[in-house]
């Protein structure tokens, strides 16, 4: 089968409407999750202890959970770090100061000393107070708002203010679904997931950049030509960039998902939907967008030429 996108003629224009209604949805329904759930923080966020043991023999990770639950620490987690001798055990931030937490820790590994029966050393423990998880919640956000306006501000200076918002608003379109995606899975919102986001936004403007690149070279070409026509050629023009750069980085991602093991999912998902979704919003957010603004055709060129071919 010959599968070639090299001289697609497909009217994305068309579907202008349907895709911001399609969006609108989506980002209500994220909203929507995010007040009715909320994010499903992580110890990095919401405080606790974090202790990685590597045991001689593999063990039952359900035993293990058992026994901890028997403490009533709440929330505690056991899951597996990089092999299946390797386990990495997460408890909820307890109330109390530092010495509570670090009675914590003692009794979690007089725990483990007792109810697991092959040898145990201790690879790390980590306690997270509030204070610097709160910290690092404003950290991450103040990072996410610093690269949406330094990409805004980007744009700005390599094109005009209409791509510039345009691209943002894409963005923030990525943003807000990729948080909403987590509100409504309730998989553990960390740190590295932050890292996906920033990744994501990079990501997402690059496919915006391609596009924009090609529809102010059209713009300087076919000074003539309908803006919605002229947003389809160059959408078309592009599309085999963005579809093969997608596709190869969805295969990379989904190796790393299935192979990677359960500490770096959340991770490859949120990179998983990043890509899907700013695949999405570079064609069907951004680029329809162009049609609503006022873009200028002169671009100070003078190999520019009148035609609607």
């Amino acid at each position: 089968m010959n599968f070639n996108l090299s001289n697609t003629a497909i009217p994305f224009m068309s579907a202008r409407i349907g895709g911001f209604i399609f969006s609108a949805i989506l980002i209500i329904l994220s909203f929507g999750s995010f007040f009715y759930s909320g994010l499903n923080f992580g110890i990095d966020f919401k405080g606790g202890t974090l202790i990685e043991i590597e045991t001689e023999k593999e063990v039952n990770l359900a035993d293990i959970r058992s026994n901890l639950n028997s403490l009533s620490f709440g929330d505690v987690q056991v899951q597996e770090f990089g092999s299946t001798k390797n386990i990495l055990i997460r408890v909820e931030q307890q109330v109390g100061g530092d010495k509570v937490q670090q009675n914590v820790v003692e009794l979690v590994k007089e725990n483990l000393d007792k109810n697991i029966t092959t040898s145990i050393s201790y690879r790390r423990t980590e306690v997270v107070g509030p204070k610097v998880s709160g910290e690092l919640i404003q950290s991450g956000i103040i990072a996410i708002a610093v690269a949406v306006i330094a990409m805004l501000i980007y744009i700005w200076f390599r094109f005009e203010w209409q791509f510039s918002l345009g691209a943002v608003i894409a963005l923030v379109h990525d943003v807000i679904l990729t948080i909403g995606v987590f509100c409504f899975t309730q998989l553990e919102f960390n740190l590295p997931i932050i890292a996906a986001i920033l990744t994501i936004v990079g990501y997402s403007m690059n496919d915006t950049v391609v596009v924009y690149d090609r529809v102010r070279e059209n713009l300087r070409k076919y000074r003539s030509k309908p803006i919605v026509e002229l947003l389809d050629l160059s959408i078309n023009e592009t599309l085999s960039r963005t579809v093969i750069t997608s596709v190869t980085t969805l295969l990379a991602l989904g190796s790393l998902y299935i192979f990677g093991g359960s500490v770096i999912k959340g991770f490859t998902f949120a990179m998983i939907w990043g890509v899907v979704v700013g695949t999405y919003s570079s064609i069907f957010v951004a680029s329809p967008f162009l049609k609503y603004v006022d873009v200028k055709r002169d671009w100070n060129t003078t190999s520019a030429v009148d035609s609607t071919k």
